[in-house]
């Protein structure tokens, strides 16, 4: 069963040499969350400049800036207020995974897709790799050239499609033009919800380190996307 006690990820955007170091206050603010009653049962949460982000949907948007981490198309759990975590809202039920013995073997690899894009790194992937994750542009979509690439590559591994835009779900029923979710769907690719290229590897990599089959892994992610 899931630990009620959630587990706080902080750290600092401003180095302690500079002025206005962010550390110690993201620090402080992250012990008020984990000893909240509130924050209980909502398992990993980011704290960063006294917003309270749930981990599945926090990402990294900025190289320096103090404000770096949000949620795009959600926003943050709540805010640290006076000392205070004031949470309005919750990411959901909890679903947890097992760490499977494969964990320190397997291989997931993220290719990026561009316009123009011919396939070769694709190529690279069947057979140096257990999984692969392909980072789409817009809604999820790929050059309609290399759909034959992609669908020998998915024959022989799990082939998750992820956009690269960083926010908003995956699409899965609207264009179906060579290169679209339709037509990739259709070569077997795995929708990956509203999860990034980078998030959907960690899922693909617990999935595939604890052993589960093709039809698993559509239907984790469809729980979990």
């Amino acid at each position: 069963m899931p630990e009620p006690a959630p587990i706080i990820v902080t750290g600092a955007m401003r180095h302690p040499s500079l002025a206005g170091p962010d550390g110690p206050a993201n620090l402080l603010a992250g012990i008020q969350v984990a000893v909240s009653d509130t924050a209980r049962g909502l398992g990993s949460l980011v704290v960063f400049a006294d917003e309270v982000h749930a981990a599945r949907l926090v990402r990294k948007t900025h190289t320096a800036s103090t404000g770096a981490f949000v949620s795009p198309g959600f926003g943050p759990l709540g805010l640290v207020v006076e000392g205070t975590p004031r949470l309005l809202t919750t990411p959901g039920a909890r679903r947890c995974l097992p760490i499977g013995p494969r964990l320190t073997e397997v291989r997931v690899a993220v290719v990026p897709m561009a316009l123009g894009d011919d396939g070769t790194l694709l190529r690279c992937v069947a057979g140096n790799f257990d999984g692969l994750v392909l980072a789409g542009v817009g809604a999820g979509h790929l050059p309609g050239s290399v759909g034959p690439v992609v669908a020998a590559t998915a024959a022989e591994l799990p082939v998750v499609l992820a956009s690269r835009a960083g926010a908003g779900a995956m699409l899965t029923r609207t264009y179906s033009y060579p290169g679209s979710e339709l037509d990739l769907i259709a070569r077997g690719l795995v929708p990956s919800g509203f999860l990034d290229p980078y998030k959907a590897r960690i899922l693909l990599h617990l999935l595939l380190a604890s052993g589960a089959s093709r039809d698993e892994i559509t239907a984790a992610f469809e729980q979990f996307g």
